[in-house]
């Protein structure tokens, strides 16, 4: 165990946020002071369960959220203060369906297999006035807005602060742009292994919240607040690799320069489709943006179909190049480790049954729909995704039936 203490005055830290994702990805925390924070670390900061987005009741025993230094990340906008990621146990056991859990389990899969696991996330989000009913910039008028070097640059507070943020966390933030709808931004910082990607994701959501709030705006992370508008995104970028360093997705003998190897990952995610939906696209509103009508700029930007192209944006999983896949699914209500763990559940199964995802489709399938029986649609409700979810026993076995019964329970709740 990392000495907390020791680091808070090394780098003049009053305060410690102890933080986890319920399984709705609201990110939930406890301060702790300088002065208790190795008494803490050991005992675990303790939490009511049933008062975040888990599956518990209020007469459960307490959730313990044990600190991983390996997470820890001194606030930019807040130099006294530390964000550091949690584990969260029960009794001394693993919650199994906490996120971070679920995720680490997916990363222990794979460490087995001799593999490592690295993403990168695309997390959009919109710009809202206060209230959060209208867009920030009353004159981010465009029809096609994307990449407007104007609406970017009145913007600059926020947008270059959030950059300058990530450069001093040692991410390696490389571009940010204004994205298809009005009020919609991006930024992209340099891919990790799953868990940091997911960790930098999850504190990427409070941080843009935070940094714009006393700019006297909103940020958004709905994925589709506005019907006439694209929705926004969480693409998820991967690959695996071995434990010398080598992309094992990459082979130059290969089609669109792609291994065997990434084909039967690619075999797994089309093959779970249906039942990732249930965590890539997790709520109602996650619907109006799958499939849904064109919008004012003209195109949705998100997959339809149960599909995948090369560098073809109008598919659900795109080969951007001879390193990865894309895939273009999720939006930014997915939950920071859920996601990853999904796909990569979905992947090695792909890769255990040696799945093929038959030849690729490269048409614009926004104009010219997949000829009957040749791809399937994906889900067009939450309802129609949870089914798929509830069935999918491979995916369900792979993610731990603890965490699927949870999550399944109180997305049906919630709606």
């Amino acid at each position: 165990m990392t000495d907390l203490a020791r680091y808070a005055a090394d780098h003049g830290l009053r305060h410690f946020l102890f933080s986890f994702s319920d399984l709705f990805g609201v990110q939930r925390a406890k301060l702790v002071p300088a002065s208790a924070v190795n008494q803490v670390a050991r005992d675990g900061a303790g939490f009511a369960g049933f008062a975040a987005w888990l599956a518990m009741t209020p007469a459960d025993p307490d959730v313990l959220g044990l600190p991983d230094p390996a997470s820890l990340a001194v606030l930019p906008w807040q130099r006294n203060v530390a964000w550091v990621a949690t584990d969260l146990q029960v009794e001394g056991r693993p919650l199994e369906q906490s996120p971070r859990w679920v995720l680490r389990r997916q990363l222990e899969r794979v460490d087995r297999l001799g593999y490592s696991f690295r993403t990168g996330v695309e997390a959009e989000f919109f710009l809202l006035e206060p209230g959060g009913k209208t867009i920030a910039d009353g004159h981010d008028t465009q029809s096609k807005p994307c990449y407007d070097q104007l609406a970017l640059m009145r913007q600059f507070e926020l947008i270059g602060g959030l950059l300058e943020a990530m450069e001093e966390l040692g991410w390696g933030p490389y571009q940010a742009d204004h994205e298809d709808a009005n009020g919609q931004f991006e930024i992209n910082w340099t891919f990790a292994d799953a868990l940091v990607t997911a960790d930098r994701h999850a504190l990427f959501r409070v941080m843009a919240q935070a940094m714009a709030e006393p700019l006297g705006a909103r940020v958004s992370f709905g994925p589709k607040p506005f019907p006439q508008l694209t929705g926004s995104g969480a693409h998820l970028h991967h690959s695996l690799w071995d434990s010398s360093g080598r992309n094992l997705f990459h082979d130059p003998r290969g089609e669109l320069g792609l291994s065997q190897l990434a084909y039967h990952f690619l075999g797994g995610l089309l093959e779970h489709a249906p039942a990732l939906c249930a965590i890539t696209n997790p709520t109602a509103e996650s619907y109006a943006r799958l499939g849904g009508i064109t919008t004012n700029s003209g195109a949705t930007w998100a997959p339809g179909w149960i599909s995948y192209g090369g560098n073809n944006r109008s598919h659900m999983v795109r080969i951007p190049d001879d390193q990865r896949l894309e895939l273009r699914l999720a939006d930014s209500a997915a939950n920071p480790y859920l996601l990853p763990a999904a796909v990569l559940a979905a992947g090695l199964d792909g890769l255990e049954r040696e799945l093929d995802p038959g030849p690729r489709n490269d048409a614009n399938l926004y104009t010219d729909p997949p000829p009957p029986g040749t791809a399937a649609a994906l889900p067009t409700s939450l309802e129609e995704a949870l089914s798929a979810f509830a069935t999918d026993t491979v995916l369900r076995q792979a993610l731990g039936e603890p965490f699927c019964q949870a999550y399944e329970s109180l997305r049906r709740q919630r709606g």
